[in-house]
């Protein structure tokens, strides 16, 4: 896979808009697998389960991600149907991690 990227407007066939769209696919890979070792690690700081869900934070992330979704010109709802998927999984991931932590203790 090409490192180099084009732009929408110099892409012109199909095979070059899905390169890019590949390009861009590893790139959100690497990003989540970055993040998820954050979130590893804030469930491994955390010590009650019901820590995991925090709602006034996450409507925080939620209301960050429609403002500047909007201010890029994405679909707000998109980006927080996403957001809100993601924040879900980690949610309950976090909640496993802590609970398997506390019963071995």
């Amino acid at each position: 896979m090409t490192t180099s990227s084009k732009k929408p407007a110099e892409c012109a066939t199909k095979d070059d808009v899905r390169a890019e769209i590949d390009r861009i696919d590893q790139a959100l890979l690497n990003l989540f697998a970055e993040r998820h070792r954050y979130v590893t690690r804030m469930a491994q700081i955390k010590t009650d389960p019901h820590e995991a869900y925090d709602p006034v934070r996450i409507e925080a992330v939620i209301s960050r991600v429609r403002d500047r979704a909007e201010s890029m010109d994405l679909d707000e709802d998109q980006a927080e149907l996403i957001w809100r998927t993601l924040i879900d999984w980690n949610v309950n991931y976090e909640k496993g991690i802590i609970v398997a932590r506390r019963r071995a203790e």
